[in-house]
């Protein structure tokens, strides 16, 4: 069962005045009783109650992996009359880096956490949506508002502030990171009592203690290495060859995630990415230089790359490419501004 947490609330923050209300999209009847049931299911769960408001969202129903339908709210339009909040997000970069180098690892996820942090009174009405049974509003925070997941970070940032040197989170995935086992274990409770004092609770089938070696973020981290989830580079392996701008733009997404695992990759890439050019067409020319590019990148993500976390009490040695190049360069082109200025010596 989600929690839900008072040391936080999430706000809607819109221009006086202003009322979105966009009219409802038509249901089909193959996915009318889906929604019946999510709508009845979040008023057991009290995430949403009967509403009286004027604005309106439309829902939409989206097909999941596995078959089964994943309950959706449209708020584009609400979206785009509400306040920005730019709260930074955590660099996966330099999370990974932190990570790596730990004996110990736990992850703990929470569960639907964004339902876990309660909407202002005065927000809950411009989250309103027509269903079936009528028209409800959420009570917590909903996905889809672009402010969310800033208003989560900084609630994980809040309540991990007294664990800074041993936990971070990346909105709702939370790690807690040690060198020994005596430690780990006093971390792990000092963190779960922080998060039961939150009133947050955590989904014990996705929580994982006491780890090696652990999943995060898309990486395998752990003992001092940083490899790519195995799922994610099997789905890399398996893509087939773009038809599209779309398609290209997809591929290089996920790729490039990687990138660090790749080296030159920009280089490597530029066949590719001279597909997605605002000039170049929307249905792609495959050519045989984008296809080597296209298995390069493949089979280097195929080859199990590992990186090993760099030890910051260690000397460096930087190793530049082009800088001796952009030195001459430089000194030829302040030789020609003085012959041109009339200096000749």
């Amino acid at each position: 069962m989600p929690g839900r947490t008072t040391v936080i609330q999430h706000e809607v923050h819109t221009p006086p005045g202003v009322c979105v209300r966009v009219r409802s999209y038509r249901i089909p009847e193959a996915q009318r009783n889906e929604v019946v049931r999510e709508v009845e299911a979040m008023k057991r769960l009290d995430v949403i109650e009967e509403s009286s408001s004027p604005w309106n969202s439309p829902i939409v129903m989206v097909a999941k992996p596995n078959g089964t339908w994943r309950f959706c709210n449209d708020f584009r339009q609400l979206n785009q009359v509400s306040k920005f909040d730019s709260y930074p997000m955590p660099r996966v970069d330099e999370l990974i880096e932190r990570l790596g180098s730990a004996k110990y690892l736990t992850t703990l996820d929470l569960t639907k956490g964004y339902w876990q942090i309660p909407l202002s009174p005065k927000s809950r009405e411009k989250t309103a949506f027509a269903t079936p049974l009528g028209l409800f509003q959420y009570k917590v925070m909903p996905f889809g508002l672009h402010g969310a997941p800033a208003t989560f970070q900084r609630l994980m940032d809040i309540i991990l502030r007294p664990h800074a040197q041993y936990a971070s989170a990346y909105i709702d995935d939370i790690v807690i990171f040690t060198d020994s086992w005596e430690t780990h274990l006093e971390k792990v409770n000092a963190v779960l009592q922080s998060l039961r004092e939150a009133a947050l609770t955590a989904n014990p089938e996705k929580c994982f203690v006491g780890l090696q070696e652990a999943q995060y973020l898309g990486f395998v981290v752990g003992g001092g290495k940083v490899k790519p989830q195995t799922s994610k580079v099997e789905a890399i392996t398996n893509w087939p060859i773009p038809r599209d701008k779309k398609q290209v733009r997809a591929f290089l997404g996920l790729a490039g995630y990687y990138r660090r695992f790749v080296p030159e990759f920009s280089s490597i890439a530029t066949p590719l990415t001279d597909l997605i050019k605002k000039s170049a067409p929307v249905r792609v020319k495959w050519s045989p230089e984008a296809d080597k590019a296209f298995k390069a990148i493949k089979q280097i993500l195929c080859d199990s790359p590992v990186l090993k976390v760099p030890d910051f009490s260690q000397p460096f040695i930087l190793q530049t490419d082009a800088s001796e190049f952009y030195l001459i360069q430089t000194e030829i082109m302040s030789q020609r501004k003085k012959y041109i200025c009339g200096d000749q010596s």
